[in-house]
């Protein structure tokens, strides 16, 4: 893993194809993933986007931006302008490329300073993606954060195997992001377990009802349609399908997907699916539809 600072030229980029749905603009803090090696980058589609690799394998670098804070106040007034008028919302999505709590954010922390810049120069929406635990080193300020925005925190759980057969292991252990989502959910911070891609299930009920425990939502999201393209032909492109359908083979298709939604449903009181999910629209567990109380503002 080579891991080294860029000065990066911008940082707020303006959202296409499946985010545009989701937040008016992306930010990502990083350049490749300390995660790319783990269970998670077995499937990231970002592995072969060579506008983000340039050639490199994924798994294999790191650039760190070290002026994302700076930029990020640079850009905000532009940026806030065209989301408002674009979308009628100024919406952050971070991060859809890399891992904003990845190993180097401990040593760097590149998103916790845009997070702190982000206090005086809120964005009307901001939701934070991740895969990691460690989002709970930044808890203090998303408390304040979810005071002066509409703040959602998803984080990705895509399995309750804590080593799935023939994987390579977590970049964060399954248990501790569930208890990640109990902490930040404790403490008023609205939490989404984003089971995304869906990958085969050991024990559906018992894993459902263990988010019901920690988070106030999930969102269910298959690679096909969920990484972008209508067929996942992204995500053929990597080892996951075959990895998924040697454990269980009806994964790698959408019924299973459904299979998934409707236990879901028994235990979490909302349940959102792919794109509309994670644009925080839901299904609650009388049938009808819902939205996270900060899409009701």
């Amino acid at each position: 893993m080579e891991i080294t600072t860029v000065t990066a030229s911008s940082i707020l980029t303006r959202t296409s194809g499946y985010l545009s749905e989701i937040a008016s603009h992306s930010l990502n803090c990083y350049r490749g993933c300390g995660f790319g090696n783990s269970l998670c980058g077995v499937g990231c589609y970002v592995r072969h986007n060579l506008w983000i690799t340039r050639g490199q394998p994924w798994g294999s670098f790191v650039e760190a931006k070290w002026n994302a804070a700076a930029l990020y106040e640079k850009e905000y007034a532009t940026e806030q302008r065209w989301g408002r008028r674009k979308t009628g919302r100024f919406g952050v999505f971070l991060s859809s490329a890399t891992e904003p709590f990845q190993p180097a954010e401990q040593r760097y922390g590149i998103t916790n300073g845009v997070l702190q810049k982000m206090l005086d120069r809120p964005p009307d929406r901001l939701i934070l993606q991740t895969h990691s635990h460690r989002v709970t080193d930044a808890i203090q300020t998303l408390c304040q954060l979810k005071q002066v925005c509409d703040l959602r925190v998803h984080i990705s759980i895509e399995t309750d195997y804590d080593r799935f057969p023939g994987g390579p292991g977590h970049g964060s252990p399954v248990e501790k992001r569930l208890a990640a989502g109990r902490a930040l959910r404790d403490q008023g911070v609205w939490t989404i377990a984003t089971i995304a891609p869906l990958m085969p299930l050991r024990d559906p009920e018992q894993f459902f009802s263990r988010i019901a425990d920690s988070f106030d939502a999930v969102v269910i999201d298959h690679y096909i349609e969920g990484d972008g393209s209508q067929s996942g032909s992204r995500t053929l492109r990597t080892p996951l399908p075959v990895l998924m359908q040697n454990v269980e083979p009806s994964s790698v298709s959408l019924g299973y997907r459904d299979r998934m939604i409707d236990i879901a449903r028994r235990f979490v009181a909302r349940v959102g699916v792919g794109r509309g999910g994670f644009a925080g629209r839901f299904v609650g567990q009388d049938g009808g539809d819902e939205a996270a109380p900060c899409d009701k503002m």
